[in-house]
């Protein structure tokens, strides 16, 4: 298969994926797992404060504020637009700690019960993606803020698919700035012996093709699941689809 049949320029040899919401049926895990965090500690603080208790949007905040983002910069930039300020505190916060740590460190053991009792299911369209991109000997990496990357591979069958991984354990360890910032998928590059020109992105978050644009590489892919073509292209994609399976041409 060649790459002009996968949507790609001939100047394309590596494909740079997200996965929750690009390869992996996630994105909605993560929706209902920060839902469940924030309106339970949003209630707590409505009837200690008497304020009135506005739910989280597992739609609306879910795109604006947390998705694609690592997870204490989702929780601080939800509670900013809410003008609620915590206590940082530190990683190892339990999760019942009113902290910013403690709230993101709540929303992840929730994520971990749901995909673990519920398993995870890739999208059929980007599985086909993915064989053909190999089959085209492209350079595949996953490049995600999440800390649970292993877990959600070996949960959806994708072991084994890439040539490079960073997720947010990878990016903490080198001190790696998250989405939008272009470092995490820089860094996927620079694995894959890639620069950025050479190299497409894939993302279903705003803030994902905000750091491919950032980062001047080669084509951004927005991956629409959630009806925000138009905001995609606003915030970075060159190309909007629907699935993975519509960027592909029979050869």
């Amino acid at each position: 298969m060649d790459r002009s049949s996968l949507g790609l320029p001939p100047t394309i040899s590596a494909c740079l994926f997200d996965l929750d919401g690009v390869l992996t049926q996630t994105a909605k895990v993560h929706a209902r797992a920060w839902k469940a965090m924030f309106d339970a500690y949003l209630k707590q603080r409505a009837e200690q404060t008497g304020e009135t208790f506005r739910p989280f949007d597992e739609v609306a905040d879910y795109d604006e504020y947390v998705d694609g983002k690592p997870r204490g910069d989702g929780v601080r930039s939800f509670l900013a637009a809410r003008h609620i300020a915590l206590p940082e505190g530190s990683e190892d916060d339990p999760p019942e700690s009113d902290t910013v740590h403690g709230l993101g460190n709540r929303k992840d053991q929730l994520f971990l019960h749901l995909i673990r009792t519920q398993g995870v299911e890739a999208y059929e369209g980007s599985l086909r993606y993915l064989n053909a991109a190999r089959d085209a000997a492209l350079k595949l990496a996953v490049v995600t803020s999440s800390k649970n990357c292993s877990e959600v591979l070996r949960a959806a069958r994708l072991e084994g698919m890439f040539d490079a991984q960073v997720d947010g354990n990878v990016a903490q360890a080198k001190r790696l700035a998250g989405k939008p910032a272009p470092d995490t998928y820089q860094e996927a590059a620079r694995m894959l012996g890639a620069i950025p020109s050479q190299c497409a992105v894939y993302e279903d978050a705003l803030a994902g093709v905000e750091a491919g644009r950032a980062g001047g590489f080669g084509l951004v892919v927005g991956v629409d699941r959630v009806g925000q073509a138009s905001a995609l292209r606003e915030h970075g994609a060159g190309v909007v689809v629907k699935d993975l399976s519509d960027l592909m041409k029979p050869s």
